[in-house]
């Protein structure tokens, strides 16, 4: 085989190594300011001021102000701003957001306790990203090449079976991504005559610009079984235990311009899965004449058992390539463990017309633990198997590079000019979750590495969100009304950047070529419009 790519230069892969998992990880581990109308509509702000079916999640303490039986059900519909229909990705869509009750029992003249359920979708998965821009000669295959290169796996095959990649070892390389595979086998790989013998020649194409388009769908429930009372009207306490359902489906076309063509990767991915997790919460009322309230929450970690699946299919019209592989599909089952979250809440009444709250939450997303399946266990106590796992340390690292610690602030406020009608404000800010030189790169030695089937990443910025909302009772019913305006700006790359000043000579073009495989950021945004109605009753 001829390697005159090793004889040209010596590359050397100085960055830390960014694994394809991480930031579909992230994307699962966040979640939405939704719930109730009166919720939303106050910003979400209410963890200390408590009476909401939507404090189940946030501040389980919360469900132990009710006095009285509830029951509500919330509908809504998003949409998403400047953005065009693409593949089954929507602009805008209807959405069931919640429903849930509470039961309210007197356990002495100033102490309840209160048992209740609720449903709420924690995460909307529906959005489109359109991106494109400039290349200047670097390339999705180029980067491919490069690796290989560096030494990172080495590509083997024969013209019956293609080429897989392997380690120094003969052993399968968890470096060779799925988009690996396709490059080699159906765009890099060239036949060629050496000494009489017939052997492999790689060689990469520089491209001159990109176009992705990308559509997501789907949803994260979130089911919470509550119990919480109060003391003697002073002390709230609450614990919440929460069961998540994902679903998760993402269809992309990503195409780069190369030569006199176009090559393109069409990626489609499911997620599914389950995940638990506990939410504790306290609130004191500190002077016993005053309604003035401080709150305090945390959260354990959602402990997440997924299945990834995808089906890819390298387009390549330009008739390069010595092997007919273009496609490729995989299934991998994973845990993740997403970080702590703690809470510090306070809230204010004056008299019965006035309402106000602020909260803030911290979750350090550094932390996010990927985890490997890696056997099964026998508990021996309840006579009974499991799944056993580890951390994926490899990329556990590469997570801590490219995520940080999260701040959320909520602010909102109720007024009532009546006593029947209310008038709700309220906005959040959540810092950014990745650092600004954050980026995904399959060459990080893990599963998450090799199941990869995209390079792209997004790293998105700070969230805003501004909301309103209004609500009227009539006797025993309550309706209720909001609306939230949601902006986050990022930075698309479709993928991984890499700096050399080495050059090798192309074997069949015979031109000279650099390994300066730089892509510049691409802005992006994610503006999203929602309304919700949410019909109640108490009793």
């Amino acid at each position: 085989m001829k390697k005159l790519f090793y004889v040209s230069f010596a590359l050397v892969l100085s960055l830390p190594a960014m694994a394809q998992e991480t930031y579909e990880n992230a994307n699962i581990a966040t979640q939405d300011l939704n719930g109730t109308a009166r919720y939303v509509g106050m910003g979400g702000a209410m963890d200390a001021l408590g009476a909401d079916l939507s404090t189940m999640s946030s501040n389980p303490a919360g469900i132990g102000l009710f006095r009285r039986s509830s029951v509500a059900a919330t509908a809504g519909f998003m949409s998403q701003q400047d953005a065009k229909k693409f593949d089954f990705g929507n602009t805008s869509h209807a959405s069931f957001d919640q429903i849930g009750f509470v039961y309210s029992a007197a356990s002495g003249r100033s102490s309840f306790i209160n048992v209740g359920f609720n449903y709420h979708k924690s995460r909307d998965f529906n959005y489109i990203l359109k991106a494109s821009n400039t290349l200047k000669g670097a390339s999705q295959n180029k980067l491919s090449f490069i690796k290989q290169a560096d030494e990172l796996f080495y590509p083997e095959g024969n013209l019956d079976d293609g080429i897989n990649g392997y380690d120094s070892r003969g052993n399968e390389a968890s470096t060779f991504t799925q988009v690996d595979y396709l490059y080699y086998n159906a765009l890099l790989t060239q036949e060629i005559e050496e000494d009489g013998k017939t052997v492999l020649d790689f060689n990469p194409y520089d491209a001159t610009t990109f176009n992705m388009d990308r559509a997501n769908k789907g949803y994260i429930g979130e089911y919470d079984f509550n119990i919480s009372g109060n003391i003697n009207d002073r002390v709230y306490l609450g614990i919440t235990f929460g069961v998540y359902d994902v679903h998760y489906k993402g269809y992309s076309e990503y195409t780069e311009t190369i030569r006199a063509g176009n090559v393109s990767i069409a990626d489609e991915r499911t997620i599914t899965g389950n995940g638990f997790d506990v939410k504790a919460g306290v609130i004191v009322r500190p002077i016993e004449n005053s309604p003035f309230r401080i709150g305090l929450s945390v959260s354990s970690p959602t402990f997440y058992s997924l299945t990834t699946e995808n089906v890819t299919r390298l387009d390549n019209g330009l008739q390069y390539g010595e092997y007919d592989a273009y496609h490729s599909s995989e299934a991998y089952d994973f845990r993740i463990n997403t970080p702590w979250k703690f809470g510090l809440s306070l809230g204010h009444t004056i008299g019965n017309y006035l309402a106000l709250g602020a909260s803030y939450e911290y979750a350090d997303y550094s932390a996010l633990d990927s985890r490997i399946i890696d056997g099964d266990g026998y508990d021996w106590w309840t006579d009974s198997y499991y799944e056993s796992s580890s951390s994926d340390k490899e990329m556990n690292d590469a997570t801590s590079y490219s995520l940080k610690g999260v701040s959320t602030i909520k602010l909102g406020a109720e007024y009532k000019p009546s006593p029947e009608l209310a008038i709700r404000l309220g906005y959040n800010y959540v810092s950014p979750m990745y650092n600004d030189n954050g980026f995904k790169d399959g060459s990080v030695w893990s599963p998450g590495s090799w199941y990869a089937s995209a390079t792209d990443y997004t790293n998105w910025k700070s969230t805003n969100r501004i909301t309103c909302g209004v609500g009227y009772q009539i006797d025993k019913f309550t309706i209720d009304l909001a609306y939230q305006y949601s902006v986050q700006n990022g930075d698309f790359y479709p993928f991984m950047s890499y700096d050399s000043s080495k050059t090798f000579v192309n074997s069949v073009t015979g031109e000279t070529m650099s390994f300066n495989n730089v892509c510049d950021a691409t802005e992006v945004s994610n503006k999203r419009h929602q309304v919700l109605l949410t019909l109640g009753y108490r009793f």
